[in-house]
């Protein structure tokens, strides 16, 4: 369904899209987007670094 879409239609999409919200209210949504992905990869990163740290931390105090 989605794959028959050709540029002139994604274009003419775009441009209703942006004549119903306006470009403030697009870049608005689209900032508010990025601050979310970036959110959950940080949160996801930072499971891992916790691990990373606990088992730097327990080797540091072996090596005391």
């Amino acid at each position: 369904m989605f794959g028959q879409f050709g540029i002139t239609e994604l274009l003419i999409i775009l441009v209703i899209v942006l004549v119903l919200f306006g470009v403030g209210r697009i870049s608005k949504i689209a900032g508010e987007m990025g601050s979310g992905i970036r959110a959950f990869k940080d949160g996801l990163q930072g499971e891992d670094g916790e691990e990373q740290e606990n088992g730097d931390s327990s080797e540091s105090s072996e090596e005391e």
